[in-house]
């Protein structure tokens, strides 16, 4: 019923735009097609690129581009105009998360049925993390573009004071570390240099920075999901939680809400983040401040490869196009070599490309920007969120439960997963019944 009433409160926005569906039309042979970016500046600028180089060698086919309509979020305006059946040709702004709502209401093409989609897979993604974005129809609907891999920076002067060396690996490593950077300088019994931070609130995205990254490194690289099938209520969410509760039960991390950049004000020695930090760090910091970039610590009994959560956002065609060739032809110069780059240099966001690390186009920018190079090296064994309807609502579930555990020690780890799983089987029972 709320996804509803967004709807047809957003169609009016969505059917009056300049730029919608309605305007593809052929004058004489010319062909045009509604492209639909994010809104921010810096992807804007990206696009607005690749969109002109496009129309000055493609007379005959042109794209009108439009930043996505502002709302709470693009997922709400896109599920409004697959209602209204105003949808672009083609979108760049296509979160996973939401994909089984996209599919479902018939909102996108399928794009393993054109020509050349396997062998652009295959050169460009490693084949476990292609998997990953499969629908549970078996198809493909969405094309890997970017991802942003969540990793930790560290404040080098806050590890080297204290006589810690980068990386720590296990969680074990972490916790020693805390021991020796946490201080009260001032003797009033408040810290005022903490290990690391995290936002407490219990909204569901916050959880996409602290307890899914670690969980997805814990687990070798699983999801909440097994397609349909709930299997987070395991030892790797026990392990996050217990690890995540003792950060708060020893001081490590505050346990209060912060205002401004407490990482830039020099008050924590790590921040959980992707690669989009780098360029503000860089811009706002002060002479002499210095940072490396580690992954995020795994459970000390782990071995295997690190898997980071992944920010994945996709590229995807929408069913009201009318011209579906052009759009698949115009899509795939979207992840195109060149269009790698510049997103990499307009956006410090890393493209989904097997070759990204080892192709000599990209080595001047990694020379030039060694910290982006690790998130690089991180971007193929990355795994992104779940594409089930219910994501936000069991995520919702699942920060209830992580606020009465690792918040406030009310309830033990095991406890907690079991609830959080228990409720996301009621949500889904609720939302789909039989």
């Amino acid at each position: 019923m709320q996804k509803l009433i967004i709807m047809l409160l957003l169609l009016p926005l969505i059917t009056c735009s300049d730029n919608n569906q309605k305007t593809n039309h052929v004058n004489g042979s010319k062909i045009k097609l509604t492209y639909w970016c994010a809104s921010n500046p810096r992807e804007i600028n990206l696009a607005e690129e690749l969109v002109k180089k496009w129309n000055s060698n493609h007379q005959d086919i042109q794209v009108m581009l439009q930043p996505i309509p502002a709302s709470q979020s693009s997922e709400e305006v896109l599920l409004a105009a697959i209602a209204g059946g105003t949808t672009p040709d083609v979108c760049s702004n296509m979160w996973p998360g939401a994909m089984d709502d996209f599919i479902g209401s018939g909102g996108l093409v399928r794009l393993d049925t054109f020509p050349g989609f396997w062998q652009l897979m295959n050169e460009r993604v490693p084949e476990d993390l292609l998997r990953s974005f499969r629908a549970p129809d078996d198809n493909y609907y969405q094309l890997p573009w970017k991802t942003n891999p969540i990793m930790m920076v560290y404040n080098k002067r806050f590890f080297e004071e204290a006589g810690v060396q980068a990386p720590l690996p296990t969680y074990s490593d972490f916790l020693a570390a805390a021991k020796k950077i946490v201080r009260d300088d001032d003797g009033d019994g408040i810290m005022d240099q903490w290990m690391v931070y995290r936002n407490i609130q219990s909204l569901w995205w916050q959880r996409l920075f602290d307890y899914f990254p670690l969980y997805i490194g814990a687990s070798g690289g699983l999801t909440l999901f097994d397609k349909k099938k709930i299997i987070f209520n395991n030892d790797a969410s026990v392990k996050v939680f217990r690890f995540l509760r003792e950060l708060y039960e020893k001081g490590y991390s505050p346990l209060t809400q912060f205002q401004g950049d407490q990482f830039l004000n020099g008050r924590l020695a790590t921040q959980i983040t992707g690669p989009w930090m780098i360029a503000y760090i860089e811009k706002f910091k002060q002479p002499g401040f210095e940072i490396g970039v580690m992954p995020l610590p795994l459970p000390d009994d782990y071995s295997g490869q690190q898997y980071a959560y992944g920010d994945h956002k996709n590229i995807s065609i929408f069913s009201t196009t009318k011209y579906p060739n052009e759009a698949w032809e115009f899509t795939k110069t979207l992840i195109s070599a060149y269009a790698d780059l510049r997103l990499l240099e307009l956006c410090t966001q890393i493209p989904i490309r097997k070759t990204l690390t080892t192709d000599s186009m990209y080595h001047d920018y990694f020379d030039e920007n060694p910290m982006l190079l690790k998130f690089a090296e991180q971007a193929p064994y990355t795994r992104g969120v779940d594409g089930v309807s219910d994501l936000k609502e069991i995520l919702d579930a699942i920060s209830q439960e992580y606020e009465a555990c690792v918040l406030y020690g009310r309830i033990s780890p095991e406890l907690a997963i079991e609830n959080a799983a228990k409720r996301a089987k009621v949500i889904m029972e609720w939302n789909h019944p039989q």
